[in-house]
């Protein structure tokens, strides 16, 4: 699945209200632990089909990274039925983002 541009206006139906597991990726353009942790993400996704992947850029969405407590990034947090289950700050091989999906 390819991941979807999370906003605050769409936030609610597709992570709150989402059943199963979601994976935020916060991210900005201008950081470059994120653009590396970029494709790490694309690949979790294309091999998780059964979970939802979003980016959350934190410069056009400063209201969510507030919300999160995301002072650091990338920060990638997993909801599993709309709640929060784990977080992790920083660039992170692939095992340990989709170890965060179990």
């Amino acid at each position: 699945m390819t991941p979807i541009e999370i906003t605050k206006e769409n936030f609610k139906s597709e992570v709150t209200d989402a059943k199963g597991t979601v994976l935020l990726d916060f991210w900005a353009p201008w950081c470059g632990p994120c653009r590396m942790l970029t494709p790490i993400v694309d690949e979790v996704a294309t091999a998780h089909p059964d979970v939802k992947v979003g980016k959350v850029n934190i410069d056009e969405q400063p209201e969510l990274a507030v919300q999160f407590g995301v002072q650091s990034i990338p920060t990638l947090i997993v909801f599993k039925d709309g709640q929060k289950a784990k977080e992790s700050v920083g660039l992170v091989p692939r095992e340990m983002v989709e170890s965060m999906l179990d």
